[in-house]
């Protein structure tokens, strides 16, 4: 071969489904078609994922509140899909699906506002238990070796109110995004406006787009699974709990089985948020026997349900392993503040359906992430009318 048509030589690859040596093109090596090396690509890649992940940051304050409505229409829409099966209006079905949502959402905000309230006005009724814990702090400090005025400044930071505070900002996100009540409404009334005709526009598309519209309805079923799972695990532990703190006699044991039963939705953790009001409140009734009881039972409790048997049912119900569920809820809540950590799960299931389920070149990594046993194929949603 001389070196002249050496130079225009090239290894060649056959497109698939032109046969007869028709369609061939210039193989590149790695299978890139852009011929850019693998690790360039990469790097390219996360570079993109770190200037969106940046925008979400910014914009945290808007996608919460849009991210949470998705999520209550998402669990609740098909409650309006039943109602057309059955024969009802269109009109009926979405004024049905709306009232729902809101009930909801109306109902959690009204009774986390109204614990807060009630914690508010419990706390100066304890101004000499913390005078005594005050005491007894710069007390334990002097005697490690802390200057004394220095250990009266810290144990001075021990208020009343400091209770009430920390409930605050445990349900920060919460109390935040329910606050800004016109916004959320007006997301929620037209997401579920759509909701009620969604499921026809997307069987429309089926045949043009399958792997599409089989991502969405994962992301969908993952999601109602989830939410069904945590909310009864949920209901479980705050009867548990409010049941405990009511025998023990820790006050506003109902507002503190409130807040275990949304604190269960927070992955791995959760029970360790809804546990610090709970046992300050018993040192404060009953000094550390009591604060040490309660954290033992709490623990007993809530960390063999939500901790060690929910986990497992909820990786077995929405495919993610108990290791990714863990990283969500570290992502998510730094991405969006402490919403982002009631929302980490039903946020991993909608990033993996658009950025994994939807590629048939990228699904292989659904297998790592997921919950089941090697080799073991993820659940895929069936394509036809739902």
């Amino acid at each position: 071969m001389s070196r002249a048509s050496a130079r225009y030589s090239r290894p060649t690859l056959r497109v698939r489904g032109h046969g007869n040596g028709r369609g061939r093109v210039p193989a590149i090596a790695g299978g890139d078609p852009l011929g850019l090396p693998r690790g360039l690509i990469v790097l390219l890649g996360l570079a993109a994922a770190a200037v969106a992940v940046a925008g979400l940051q910014v914009f945290a304050e808007i996608l919460a509140p849009v991210f949470l409505a998705l999520m209550l229409t998402v669990t609740a829409s098909p409650l309006s899909t039943w109602l057309i099966r059955r024969g009802a209006p269109v009109w009926l079905a979405t004024a049905t699906l709306v009232v729902t949502v809101y009930a909801v959402l109306l109902g959690l905000g009204a009774a986390l506002a109204t614990s807060i309230a009630r914690l508010v006005a419990l706390m100066p009724q304890y101004q000499s238990q913390f005078a005594d814990l005050r005491a007894d702090a710069a007390r334990a400090l002097s005697g490690v070796g802390v200057d004394a005025q220095h250990a009266g400044d810290i144990a001075g930071q021990i208020e009343p109110g400091k209770v009430a505070d920390v409930v605050q900002a445990l349900l920060g996100g919460v109390l935040a995004t329910v606050s800004n009540t016109f916004f959320l409404l007006a997301v929620l009334l037209f997401m579920c406006l759509d909701a009620v005709t969604f499921p026809d526009r997307l069987q429309g598309v089926v045949t043009q787009r399958p792997q599409v519209v089989s991502a969405l309805r994962s992301f969908a079923g993952g999601t109602r699974r989830y939410l069904l799972v945590s909310t009864i695990f949920g209901l479980i532990v705050a009867v548990i709990d409010t049941l405990m703190l009511w025998a023990l006699g820790i006050p506003l044991p109902v507002l503190w089985g409130l807040l275990a039963f949304i604190t269960n939705y927070i992955p791995n953790i959760g029970f360790v948020v809804g546990l610090v009001p709970p046992a300050l409140l018993g040192l404060l009734e009953g000094g550390v026997p009591l604060m040490v009881l309660v954290i033992v039972l709490y623990s007993v409790v809530n960390f063999v349900i939500q901790s060690v048997i929910q986990p497992k049912i909820v990786g077995d119900a929405v495919g993610l392993s108990a290791t990714t569920s863990f990283l969500s809820l570290v992502f998510w809540a730094w991405v969006l503040g402490p919403l982002g950590a009631l929302l980490a799960i039903p946020l991993t299931l909608l990033a993996k359906g658009l950025l994994v389920d939807i590629d048939p070149t990228t699904q292989w990594i659904g297998s790592l992430i997921s919950a089941g046993r090697t080799g073991a194929r993820p659940r895929t949603p069936a394509l036809g009318p739902r």
